[in-house]
């Protein structure tokens, strides 16, 4: 094994930036833009939102979201009002630090490049990894699919079996990556599902590694 793939947002870095961004700040900014109560502007937002859908890439670009609510200001201008929300998991800096002696690190995320560049940049991350993926920015996926995953592969010039991925996502970060014989893992935090490639956090997935090395 030469490669080890990481989900960023629930694997590596918690959720709470990206969801203060899209609940919280894109509503507050149409709030002040169009003159109305910020409960007003969530319940437009929202439904806005729902009518695209996590199926369009439009869904994932927070340049396409501004726009279309006329909104002043820019994406960059709206991430650093909320940076001190990006946070990494506890065990994250250790493991990464240990993992990245013996192994290439490379992140596959379907978040955007925005969101990709700005949580890795914040949290001091960029120096483990050697290659950074969006599913959505790079390659206009709008999920992991086997597509995106064997575009990775290409790109590496390496196996399937030369790769290891985890993410906290049971289709996308594990049935589809496993399916191709990518040595593939579950991260699940809140301990809901039990089995020999399903890790409470990232200590534990190191620990796997050591063992079947």
């Amino acid at each position: 094994m030469k490669i080890i793939s990481f989900d960023l947002d629930g694997t590596l870095i918690t959720d709470e930036f990206s969801q203060i961004v899209w609940h919280q700040g894109i509503p507050e900014l149409y709030a002040e833009r169009h003159g109305c109560e910020l409960d007003e502007a969530k319940c437009f937002i929202f439904q806005e939102y729902n009518k695209v859908g996590d199926k369009a890439i439009e869904w994932y670009d927070i340049k396409y979201w501004l726009h279309l609510f006329n909104l002043d200001g820019n994406w960059e201008k709206l991430f650093r009002k909320f940076k001190s929300h990006i946070k990494t998991y506890s065990e994250v800096p250790e493991v990464l630090s240990t993992l990245s002696k013996s192994y290439q690190l490379i992140i596959t995320s379907n978040a955007a490049r925005e969101f990709l560049d700005t949580e890795i940049k914040e949290a001091h991350l960029s120096s483990y990894f050697n290659y950074i993926f969006s599913a959505t920015s790079d390659f206009k996926e709008v999920k992991k699919t086997e597509k995106f995953y064997l575009k990775i592969c290409n790109l590496l010039h390496i196996k399937h079996s030369q790769m290891i991925h985890i993410g906290d996502h049971f289709e996308f970060d594990y049935l589809i990556p496993h399916q191709l014989g990518i040595k593939s893992f579950y991260l699940d935090r809140k301990g809901e599902r039990k089995g020999n490639a399903i890790v409470k956090d990232l200590r534990e997935f190191r620990e796997n590694l050591i063992s079947t090395s």
